[in-house]
């Protein structure tokens, strides 16, 4: 397989870094899951398929010395934990580099290593929240709904860290040295929603042979099981692998929009403001639980205990109408700084302003003025230099390119004039 021989070293985390693992162990690489001894005997990794475990304590010195050995031999060490949390076991990446040059060293975090909110606690809903990307999920008039956990906990963490380590692997292979990655949840959701932007036109007002295709309803729906629909279609199931793999944990027993990350529980969802823009909830564990309940001036003694389904509802309800009395900006003055799991919804034109991302220059600026998603993960040492210019018109550099893959200038000539290539230049600003 792709990765046979690779070896790699997975800290046991929550969601994102096991799929990370889990893709790593499917390609090929022998993928060790590092797990605490008290649940050595009771796993909680639903995508542990193809892994070894070994239980290690890493509070204690022996143990913090015996992943140190570990890693002088590994390839990969996947890190899931908050930010400092490494430092303080002796187990940093100045550290591991040191004594192992070639190890990539990949930090999988909510925020990322740098900016405000870098020591932070968070959620997926959370990290869609602040990347802008949220405040486009939903229907008209209804509050924004987030895709359960797919986005930034999967798509924008273990698929955009697994992606990382590849590209370090495959560099490495040239200048045989490591690296840190910097796979931030939040800035892989940003990088996830670069894309194209279509046009859309019912088939029936498009000419299949039409140079200027358009969007159809065809390539929509991937009717006709084509090689390419059918990769799509694998790899969103691909993605959603802990959906299918936690059917027996009980997060998903209820009806839909009953559910934990689902839209069910009242610490898990998104709450209209004052002055109709939102916030994000996502305070699942019991300290954060407690901070958000804090904040909304509530008193947790006078209220159902957290886990109790049948009182959501009215939980909900109770919530939604303290939203309410206050604004976006009044609330986020008021959870900012806490780990309450509470952070504005943004919106794209706010969203290259808020300060954790300026500080992690989260958005690059082209020639145009057009504002994108910085490249995600961050590498160390060789990260993406993204390019500035504009996006190329459609044949624009079909010459150029022919040019250089050895077509001559006749042979070029010819086959424009027979109509099988394009020529797109572009016109000058008078």
């Amino acid at each position: 397989m792709a990765l046979s021989g690779v070896r790699v070293l997975e800290l046991a985390g929550l969601a994102p870094a096991p799929l990370c693992g889990m893709i790593l162990a499917d390609f090929g690489a022998r993928v060790v899951r590092i797990d605490r001894p008290p649940r050595a005997g009771a796993p909680t990794d639903v995508q542990g398929r193809g892994k070894r475990s070994l239980a290690l304590d890493l509070k204690r010195p022996q143990g913090a010395a015996a992943l140190r050995r570990l890693c002088r031999g590994a390839d990969v060490l996947i890190e899931p934990f908050r930010h400092g949390v490494m430092e303080k076991l002796g187990l940093g990446p100045e550290v591991l580099l040191q004594e192992n040059p070639g190890l990539i060293y990949a930090r999988l975090t909510g925020f990322g290593q740098t900016g405000k909110y870098a020591k932070t606690a968070g959620h997926d809903i959370n990290y869609l929240a602040l990347s802008g990307v949220l405040s486009k999920l939903g229907r008209k008039d209804e509050n924004p709904y987030a895709p359960i956990n797919l986005l930034a906990d999967f798509a924008g963490g273990g698929v955009m860290c697994a992606m990382g380590i590849v590209i370090a692997l495959y560099e490495r292979s040239t200048s045989g040295r490591g690296q840190i990655i910097d796979a931030s949840m939040h800035t892989g959701t940003e990088a996830c929603e670069s894309g194209p932007h279509f046009r859309f036109t019912p088939d029936s007002a498009t000419d299949p042979s039409d140079d200027d295709r358009h969007l159809t309803e065809h390539d929509l729906l991937f009717v006709k099981g084509q090689p390419e629909e059918r990769m799509l279609v694998e790899g969103v199931a691909y993605l959603s692998s802990f959906l299918w793999k936690s059917q027996n944990m009980g997060f998903w027993s209820r009806p839909r929009g009953e559910n934990l990350l689902d839209g069910g529980a009242p610490f898990y969802e998104i709450y209209r403001t004052s002055d109709g823009k939102f916030m994000a909830v996502g305070a699942i564990e019991p300290q954060f639980y407690n901070q958000f309940i804090k904040g909304l001036g509530l008193d947790s003694k006078e209220l159902p205990d957290q886990l109790s389904i049948s009182d959501w509802p009215e939980m909900k309800k109770k919530v939604a109408s303290i939203f309410a009395q206050k604004t976006q900006a009044e609330w986020f003055s008021i959870f900012d700084g806490t780990d309450a799991c509470v952070t504005p919804v943004l919106s794209l034109n706010d969203v290259a302003l808020n300060q954790h991302n300026k500080q992690r220059s989260s958005f690059i600026k082209n020639d145009q003025g057009e504002i994108s998603p910085r490249p995600a993960p961050l590498l160390s040492r060789t990260p993406a230099v993204p390019s500035c210019k504009r996006d190329p018109f459609i044949g624009e550099h079909t010459e150029e390119i022919l040019l250089e893959y050895g077509f001559t200038k006749q042979e070029i000539a010819k086959l424009h004039s027979d109509k099988v290539i394009g020529f797109s230049k572009p016109k000058a600003n008078l």
